[in-house]
């Protein structure tokens, strides 16, 4: 008999064939009356209990830079020696009127008023302006790295901070009690430096991480487990290029910014093609004979999902082709048999003179490199075609670079890219706003001349050798109007080999998990290690087929911190090679197998991602990127109920549900869903997450402090 006000305490016992977060209806009977209580049950395994929260998490508001007025010096690298540049690259000071406008939040009217060619120099320097940051890491972990110790830098592949090699930052700890390894001490044991602001250089940068190199002491006493503070010494190089760039804009024909304004028409006179191999298809022919037709004006554009030329078509010849690299690119980041294009001493790259410079066809360069061509004095109009390689995911004042220096009337210019795929991404949410976010080749596709698919202005290569067919139905009728041409060949083997697919001849397969929304110290980028566990679980069945090597599988997810957890895990397992990367990273990629693990699991966080951009749910170009990545088998692994809500993520659950490809925790009931075609002025542009709140330790007013485990709305799915 129970009294009123006492309680009951009843242990139920589950057996669970997955893991994760499983809701059941549990029902009393008592006296003719019905009780019912929901119960959460959270199955685990080793590998998602290994990859738990070590610190609850708790909001820090971010601290001011810390001074250096005294440090220990760091080891500074060898140093390139050259014989100077012909053309100095000014230093462009930012204005003190216009420092004061940045500084008051204030908006010249020049930018209101949107952008013309009158405007174009001054608009868009003041977007660069905005763009530029002073940025710091607040406790962070250096790991010894052989006789560097290395730091991930968030952002740095997309130069969000600009890091190159010879620059240094400063570190300091971050508890305040000094412990041993803060203590640095000189060759004779004298204490030098107890407060830890100490100074190291950057001797290498990879994708997101810098090897760096500081006072030999420090190394040698150095625990990985330490929390540092950085500050880093911004290199304001780029941003320089790109205003040099933008001022150079003024001597360009306006057909090449504002082709709609442009007086004349466009006419091109085409010559059949004697095609110089038999791989090229009907598309790459007719792009190929307008680009010879063409006598400057307005760009070209190659706008589609394969290369213009295959390297099989192009016999490469060391007299005709150069490959210019800046001087901070590492050696080795070149294969060796390409190392005969390039130009280097005591393995350091350098630009030639002008005099070899010009003994080459064809020079191949990044955008930001191409600015060397200018400092050798190369001459506008000495190269007759320009091609843009990739040009949706450059800024515009970055596409100027190469533009401004190196164009005239006559020049043909070629744009190729895809506006439909992800574009630059920038730190300035208010530049992003005025249209930095925003690529030089977006900003023509708002043309008719371009929108329309006129040939004398673009032609779409809708072939797709990449993707199995099923793989890229939803992509070409979502995003390309069902134009996209699937040719790749039959993986059939590949899928048969696996066995956890339901239906071996659907190579997109979704499995449906429920788990749980965390954050772990200061960093306030979400994980889900259930979600990984399950990566890991099916990476491990993959490579247990014998046909696929690590290098074969891609796991995409949209939050750093998840990158991390994923990383990890791997590493304890031993299968280090697996690429883990958020989608930016990924773009230009292919893998044979790719998986995406998804990591929201709590409804009421959506909003706050669709505000700031953040996650797979607000950008359909994320999704569009994320899985057209897969060439033969496409594994998505999610909160259903989460991700459906999505009208794009919520047709690609369903279709796999159509060809019995889902398995896991039960569905949502279905919603009928309509696609607008995608405006890329209506969507959202690209953020990176850290450019939120991850990168530098800044947090928004809408993140939500969450206690981990203590509220059920927190760690729920937010259904029942």
């Amino acid at each position: 008999m129970i009294q009123p006000g006492e309680t009951l305490t009843l242990w139920l016992s589950c057996k669970s064939k997955e893991i994760g977060l499983h809701t059941t209806i549990v029902h009393f009977d008592v006296e003719g009356e019905r009780l019912e209580r929901v119960a959460f049950l959270l199955v685990e395994d080793k590998i998602s209990h290994s990859l738990a929260s070590k610190k609850p998490y708790s909001r820090t508001q971010r601290k001011k830079q810390f001074s250096v007025d005294e440090y220990v010096t760091g080891s500074r690298p060898a140093r390139a020696m050259g014989r100077g540049a012909r053309n100095k690259l000014p230093w462009y000071d930012i204005p003190k009127d216009i420092r004061e406008l940045v500084e008051n939040k204030q908006t010249p009217g020049y930018i209101k008023a949107g952008l013309t060619r009158d405007n174009y120099a001054a608009y868009f320097k003041h977007l660069l302006i905005l763009e530029e940051r002073t940025c710091n890491m607040e406790n962070i972990n250096l790991k010894k790295k052989g006789k560097y110790l290395s730091l991930q830098v968030p952002g740095l592949a997309e130069k969000r901070p600009s890091l190159v090699h010879g620059d240094h930052i400063f570190v300091k700890i971050a508890c305040e009690d000094v412990n041993e390894a803060a203590r640095v001490y000189d060759s004779s044991g004298f204490l030098t430096s107890e407060c830890g602001d100490l100074q190291g250089y950057i001797h290498r940068v990879e994708a997101e991480e810098v090897y760096l190199k500081f006072a030999l002491e420090f190394h040698s006493s150095h625990i990985d487990e330490n929390l540092y503070n950085v500050q880093f010494t911004y290199n304001r190089i780029n941003m320089r290029r790109q205003y040099h760039a933008i001022d150079a804009t003024k001597s360009l024909d306006v057909s090449h910014l504002f082709p709609s304004e442009s007086p004349q028409s466009r006419v091109i006179e085409t010559t059949p093609l004697v095609p110089i191999c038999c791989k090229l298809n009907e598309e790459q022919m007719c792009a190929i004979e307008m680009i010879l037709g063409c006598k400057g004006g307005p760009p070209y554009v190659i706008l589609g999902h394969q290369k213009l030329l295959n390297e099989e078509s192009v016999e490469l010849k060391e007299n005709e082709i150069f490959r210019l690299n800046a001087a901070t690119r590492p050696y080795d980041d070149f294969k060796p048999n390409f190392l005969r294009f390039c130009f280097f001493d005591e393995l350091i790259y350098k630009c030639p003179p002008l005099r070899a410079l010009a003994c080459y066809g064809i020079v191949i360069s990044t955008y930001m490199s191409s600015s060397l061509l200018y400092a050798e004095s190369v001459s506008k109009g000495h190269f007759t075609h320009i091609f843009w390689d990739e040009s949706g995911q450059t800024s515009e004042p970055e596409s100027m670079i190469p533009l401004a220096h190196l164009c005239q009337k006559e020049t043909v210019v070629v744009l190729a890219g895809d506006p439909m795929q992800l574009g630059p991404v920038t730190y300035s949410r208010e530049a992003d706003d005025f249209g930095l976010g925003k690529s030089y080749l977006e900003r023509l596709f708002k043309l008719e001349c371009f929108s329309n698919g006129d040939e004398k202005y673009v032609t779409k290569l809708v072939r797709n050798y990449r993707c199995h067919p099923e793989i890229l139905y939803l992509p070409s009728l979502l995003f390309y109007n069902g134009e996209l041409i699937p040719c790749k060949d039959d993986m059939g083997s590949l899928l048969n080999s696996v066995k956890f697919l339901p239906n071996k001849e659907y190579p997109v397969f979704f499995f449906g998990i429920q788990g749980c929304d965390e954050r772990e110290g200061s960093n306030p980028s979400w994980f889900n290690r259930i979600k990984a566990s399950k990566v890991v679980q099916i990476v491990n069945s993959l490579i247990a087929t014998g046909i696929l090597g690590q290098e074969d599988i891609g796991v995409i997810t949209p939050y750093r911190q998840q990158v991390l957890k994923l990383q990890k895990a791997f590493e304890s397992l031993d299968t280090p090679d697996i690429k883990v990367g958020t989608v930016e990273q990924f773009q230009g990629q292919e893998r044979k197998v790719i998986i995406i693990s998804t990591v929201r699991s709590t409804i009421k966080h959506n909003e706050f991602d669709r505000i700031h951009c953040l996650g797979f749910l607000s950008n359909p170009r994320r999704f569009n990127v994320a899985i057209t990545r897969a060439i033969a088998l496409l594994v998505i692994i999610g909160n259903p109920h989460i991700i459906a809500k999505d009208t794009y993520w919520s047709q690609l659950i369903w279709r796999c549900v159509d060809n019995n490809s889902y398995q896991g925790c039960a569905l949502p009931e279905k919603q009928e869903v309509y696609v607008d075609e995608v405006s890329a002025s209506e969507e959202c542009q690209i953020h990176d997450e850290s450019s939120i709140a991850d990168r530098w330790g800044e947090y928004t007013a809408e993140t939500e402090n969450v206690k981990t485990w203590t509220d059920e709305a927190e760690w729920s799915d937010g259904w029942k």
